[in-house]
């Protein structure tokens, strides 16, 4: 038996060898992969990750998923996972061509830009209050067109050196990007947008000079993204009932987000007072759709 382990022993310590060369190897190359695969994640971050906008924007199958799920449920629309797929590719190409940024998380904003024309405005009139740097509208057109709507987009903000909120002021935006006319503007160019299918109004949504500018106006969606107070979405919401046309989709931002509860309070109390045009037909994520009598 020892002349048959003594005999065996080299070629035992040879296979030993072969082996570990073989596992060096592939170790070498997993690492060298793991070191190509984060370098790739990290040129995909430069483009998609938070940094300068707040959240991310590459959202996992999962995250799309329940998106899809709930502009479904909402819009009746079977192919729902496809519209928030195209609204997905028209936020990446608007916002990374644009300058600053569109306010909120990736979700809410697929489930504003997928549902909205789905739920198939009576006309392409589109009056959005608060703007910020103008990326949004400039998305919501394109997604208007996507569904065969030609659009005339209606923006009123008082475009702000700093975003304004009832009671506090958010001194610093993320982008570190300025807000003035002259960048919404181009941010709506960069968008496609042709300048003879845009007014931009400058004041607030309570301003009386933009009241009666506005005055007869019959919009088939209205995006309420002002004020997050309770007042402030009360006020709008007044105003909205002036402004929608027959059928009319309403947008209400930021409704069922922590961060602003005075949103969903103020629209549950208009909603819930009796003498409203306003129905609320469902939720997508953090915002309410609405539709006028």
């Amino acid at each position: 038996m020892s002349l048959l382990r003594r005999t065996a022993r080299p070629v035992l310590r040879r296979i030993d060898q072969r082996i570990d060369r073989k596992v060096r190897k592939e170790l070498r190359d997993t690492k060298d992969e793991l070191k190509r695969l984060k370098e790739q994640q990290h040129s995909i971050e430069l483009l998609l990750g938070s940094d300068g906008r707040r959240f991310h924007r590459h959202p996992g199958p999962a995250q799309l998923g329940a998106v899809a799920k709930q502009v479904g449920e909402v819009t009746g629309e079977k192919h729902a996972r496809r519209a928030v797929i195209q609204a997905y590719r028209t936020l990446v190409e608007v916002e990374n061509r644009g300058v600053g940024r569109l306010a909120g998380g990736t979700s809410n904003i697929l489930g504003k830009l997928a549902t909205t024309p789905l739920l198939k405005p009576p006309n392409g009139d589109v009056l959005e209050i608060g703007t910020l740097y103008g990326l949004f509208a400039g998305c919501l057109a394109r997604q208007m067109l996507r569904a065969g709507i030609p659009y005339q987009l209606t923006i009123v903000d008082p475009i702000a050196p700093v975003q304004l909120q009832e009671g506090m002021e958010i001194t610093a935006d993320a982008s570190a990007t300025p807000i003035n006319e002259e960048i919404v503007r181009a941010n709506l160019h960069y968008a496609g947008v042709l300048p003879d299918r845009v007014r931009l109004l400058r004041g607030y949504s309570t301003d009386a000079d933009i009241h009666t500018s506005l005055a007869g106006g019959k919009f088939g969606v209205i995006v309420v993204d002002g004020d997050h107070s309770a007042k402030g979405v009360k006020a709008d919401l007044e105003w909205v009932e002036e402004l929608a046309a027959p059928g009319a989709v309403v947008v209400i931002d930021d409704y069922d987000d922590h961060v602003w509860p005075g949103v969903k309070e103020a629209t549950d109390e208009h909603l819930a007072s009796g003498s409203t045009r306003l129905t609320k037909i469902g939720k997508v994520t953090t915002s309410a759709f609405l539709r006028a009598e």
